[in-house]
């Protein structure tokens, strides 16, 4: 179902998001994420000599290189577009990301790392948001037959994370029927 109609309205600022899953030839997972801005109109800025319509305010990127276990082997990001000039200087703090898990604690460690003066929001958003659920979605496959083949009584990680995998949904039902709840 579309949204409704919008009342006549002026189209101002585009934000375009693209994330992209590989799987790489030894064994590893690359996800990449772009970010990019752009207004409908040409403004000044000191760092660029004003920005004319249509050109990027940012184009950013972010590079994750992960296993099965979504652990992090390598990140990476670089800016291409920003509105000042020392903007792609915080890119090297993805480095610090080498060694974490995405999973539980995975916000909040990447946080404590990139968070306000030590970060870029752009950068961190990206990462956190649309590339983290990228890389979850690339991976689902692997992780799934691991935890399927998985025997140690515990159930899959992946239950209680959204409505859709809620122990009381049809969905734990019909895929993993032994942590099914049902609903009183």
């Amino acid at each position: 179902m579309p949204l409704s109609r919008p009342v006549r309205r002026e189209h101002i600022h585009s934000r375009e998001i693209r994330c992209r899953g590989f799987r790489r030839e030894d064994g590893l997972w690359d996800i990449e994420g772009l970010l990019e801005d752009t207004k409908t109109y040409s403004f000044a800025n000191r760092d660029r000599d004003g920005i004319v319509a249509g050109e990027p305010i940012h184009r950013m990127l972010v590079r994750l290189t992960l296993d099965d276990a979504l652990l992090v082997h390598g990140a990476e990001a670089a800016t291409d577009a920003s509105p000042f000039g020392l903007c792609d200087a915080i890119t090297p703090v993805f480095d610090s990301l080498v060694g974490l898990r995405i999973g539980p604690g995975w916000r909040k460690a990447v946080l404590v790392k990139m968070a306000g003066v030590h970060g870029c929001t752009h950068l961190t958003d990206l990462l956190l948001g649309p590339v983290t659920t990228t890389a979850m979605q690339t991976i689902a496959a692997a992780r799934s037959r691991r935890q399927d083949a998985d025997t140690d009584g515990r159930p899959p990680p992946i239950l209680d994370t959204c409505h859709a995998l809620a122990r009381t949904s049809n969905v734990v039902r019909d895929h993993w029927p032994a942590w099914h709840i049902r609903k009183t």
